[in-house]
């Protein structure tokens, strides 16, 4: 089986963990504050604060910039579901809103004028499968509109400008994702006093961490608001420090393996791949779209059969039940269609150049199969 998406982990990732361990300090502490310090240089970025995921990256954003009840965040579909529950997580109400097009299967900024009203006070603008959305529009869509910008670059650590443009941004280290600690994110944010309210935020609101008390730093605290439990500990930052050291290589080579793949996949009639000749990108994902009445489920039986593993990025968050039910009546037709259509093919560093005509092969017999 040619498996989706495996983490790449092996004898530097223990030796780590086991340094830690001997350590006796396995709670926020050193390790932790090295990997913000690294992850903030690597971005450009002044600081950045670790969390223990990004969808706790996203809550907390959205809370340090004052979104709470009554207001509205433009969202997108086309993501995963925590992009759209933050929103309801701070006592917001998720907007829904349609992608540019089936190419460029971003959220769209047209769509979102259109949604925008008086009670508008974010959006939330999600990297879909790697690919950087431009910035530079958004920021002055976001000025425009007095609202607050904030980024979902679970998809998109390591590209050139990500975090940079955005009130806030979130990244992910879920272990499907270019670096993994497992579990885990890192948030950054270009004022300084956001970053010092998450800061606050995602440990409990208090004043003083386990580690000052610990190195005699601080004997008691304070609770200056309401916080959560949203810290990494030392060893998953240990993970991500070794992790961290390859994020570019890694990249350049989902790349290489994703321009690859565009390459056999263009003998194949009636399948698309979005976002071509797009620049800036961590390749996170390898979305293809298939042509439209072929049953897609019997392509994935039939790519399993033939030993490759495929998924679906993603099943758009408006259809879900609950979704459905609190916000009724929302329609994306471009969304709908992309979803209906999408399907994810293996891409990881270690893919190696023959499996990539191995899995074009295969998807090339599994549609003449089903068809």
């Amino acid at each position: 089986m040619i498996p989706l998406a495996p983490p790449a982990l092996g004898r530097e990732e223990i030796e780590a963990l086991k340094a830690v361990i001997d350590s006796g300090w396995i709670t926020m502490g050193e390790r932790v504050l090295e990997f913000e310090k690294r992850f903030a240089q690597l971005h450009g970025a002044g600081s950045a604060l670790a969390v223990d995921s990004c969808t706790a990256g996203l809550h907390l954003a959205l809370s340090a910039l004052g979104i709470g009840p009554g207001d509205e965040v433009l969202v997108p579909s086309l993501t995963f579901v925590a992009t759209v529950n933050v929103a309801i997580y701070a006592q917001a109400v998720p907007v829904f809103v349609d992608v540019q097009s089936e190419d460029v299967p971003h959220i769209s900024i047209a769509d979102a004028q259109r949604k925008i009203t008086p009670k508008t006070r974010a959006v939330i603008v999600m990297h879909y499968a790697g690919y950087l959305a431009d910035m530079d529009a958004w920021r002055d869509f976001a000025d425009r509109n007095s609202i607050a910008l904030i980024e979902d670059a679970a998809h998109a650590p390591g590209v050139e400008g990500v975090g940079l443009k955005s009130d806030a941004s979130a990244f992910s280290f879920f272990s499907n994702k270019n670096i993994t600690t497992a579990e885990g994110g890192m948030v950054l944010a270009r004022d300084p006093k956001v970053l010092e309210r998450i800061k606050l935020m995602r440990s409990h609101g208090m004043t003083a961490s386990t580690l000052d008390r610990h190195k005699g730093r601080a004997y008691s605290y304070d609770v200056m608001e309401l916080g959560y439990n949203y810290r990494m500990d030392e060893l998953r930052a240990a993970i991500g420090l070794v992790q961290l050291a390859r994020l570019m290589e890694w990249n350049e080579r989902r790349r290489s393996l994703t321009a690859l793949y565009r390459s056999k996949l263009a003998r194949i009639d009636g399948v698309r791949v979005p976002f071509g000749g797009w620049a800036k990108t961590a390749a996170h994902i390898m979305p293809v779209l298939l042509p439209q009445g072929v049953n897609r489920s019997a392509v994935i039986d039939e790519m399993r059969k033939r030993g490759v593993q495929t998924s679906v990025h993603y099943p758009p968050a408006h259809l879900f039940t609950y979704h459905s039910k609190r916000f009724p009546g929302v329609s994306l037709p471009l969304t709908e269609r992309f979803c209906a259509t999408e399907l994810t093919l293996p891409l990881y560093p270690g893919l190696a150049d023959g499996e990539v005509g191995l899995v074009a092969t295969a998807l090339e017999e599994s549609l003449k199969a089903v068809r």
